[in-house]
């Protein structure tokens, strides 16, 4: 019997997480990294090192896999398209990628199929994005580069036409937004496979700070459920529109109207396991990981549905405190429920090096373990 081969552009945690998914169920794996040291090179055996902007190295990677999949959006998509041309199967494809690659191609898109989104437009300069913030209620205003930013970079609040000068030096168009003012963050995320099945997990409150996801609660406490159900079918329409293939992540913003009702808006897209989606290794029946490994090789999707009342994720980033096994001993001890997720990066300030998953009935006890394990494993929290 011969199993699949799933390449994989990228070697980050996402890519790290996917491969530990597939090893179940007997799915090789072949790793396009940019270095040996990157996370997901420390654990697949079949590892190529080289630049995915290189048209070659991928023609070259693409050989004897029969996907190629992604734990980011940054290939180019004229790229992909080459590969498609080769006869290569690409999930997601780059009619679908493109969408979560350039934020004036997803928001225009969004905007054609009724999906509802903040008011926007491409601006060309300084004295564009006073005229786009007079056109609204003023300043302040959100800038965006269309390509590149994540976690907060690219993007910028600005309060003047001097403040909005930063953005356009980097050279790429320049994506202005009204700044909302909305209740909290939300995300849905579904997976679709390339013959139609979809599946929506339980829609999640994500909580930032400074631009970056620190925690998520699953599913989103006092959320009405036919918002709930708007956000989820949103998504679904959203991954057949765009005809995603694999995991599609819809960051949202809750809002409230006039009236009082909430709403919903969406922030971004991305189409590739997601920060929103790691409750699901340990709090769903089917995590976005073994999904989009399903998804990709158009297998039979699993089932979202969420284990426990409630699963709580939290981020761990980099501190002043490098030596994090040492913390271990305390926080199984403390919480021998918890589930600790490390990506073998190398300890900086502020940097994604893992996340704990907690879950249970009484979400303040859940929200309190997940919590108290993440920031002594930062170093933050001493006892």
């Amino acid at each position: 019997m011969t199993f699949p081969v799933v390449g994989m552009v990228g070697g980050g945690q996402l890519a790290r997480m996917t491969h530990e998914a597939g090893i179940p169920l007997g799915i090789k794996f072949k790793l396009l990294s940019d270095t040996p040291q990157d996370s997901a090179a420390q654990v697949v055996g079949d590892v190529v090192i080289g630049d995915y902007r290189d048209l070659d190295t991928l023609r070259d990677f693409a050989r004897g896999c029969d996907v190629i999949t992604f734990d980011h959006e940054h290939v180019p998509t004229e790229h992909l398209r080459a590969l498609e041309a080769d006869g290569i199967p690409v999930r997601p494809g780059p009619d679908a990628l493109v969408h979560a690659q350039d934020k004036g191609v997803m928001r225009a898109k969004l905007a054609e199929i009724g999906v509802p989104c903040p008011r926007h437009r491409i601006v060309s300069d300084p004295v564009d994005v006073v005229a786009f913030a007079a056109e609204g209620d003023g300043f302040p205003v959100v800038l965006k580069t269309v390509r590149g930013g994540y976690d907060g970079k690219g993007v910028w609040v600005v309060d003047s036409a001097e403040e909005a000068a930063e953005p356009f030096r980097a050279g790429v168009p320049v994506l202005a937004e009204e700044k909302v003012d909305f209740v909290r963050e939300l995300a849905a995320n579904v997976v679709r496979s390339p013959h139609g099945q979809a599946v929506a997990y339980p829609v999640v409150e994500s909580q930032q700070v400074n631009g970056v996801c620190d925690t998520v609660i699953a599913p989103a406490p006092d959320l009405d459920e036919s918002l709930a159900l708007q956000a989820e079918e949103m998504a679904l329409r959203i991954a057949k529109e765009l005809g995603v293939v694999g995991h599609l992540a819809v960051e949202l913003f809750q809002t409230r109207n006039d009236d009082g009702s909430s709403g919903v808006l969406v922030n971004e897209l991305a189409m590739r396991p997601h920060n929103s989606g790691h409750w699901t290794q340990d709090g769903a029946i089917t995590s976005q990981f073994a999904n989009h490994v399903r998804a990709v090789l158009d297998l039979p999707l699993g089932d979202p549905r969420a284990r426990a009342p409630w699963t709580v994720m939290c981020n761990v980033l980099g501190g002043d405190y490098p030596d994090m096994y040492s913390a271990y001993l305390h926080c199984m001890a403390r919480d021998p429920q918890l589930k600790i997720h490390m990506y073998g990066k190398d300890v900086k300030p502020g940097r994604k090096v893992g996340h704990v998953n907690t879950y249970g009935d009484d979400l303040d006890d859940v929200l309190d373990r997940a919590r108290h394990a993440a920031g002594y494993l930062r170093g933050t929290i001493t006892e």
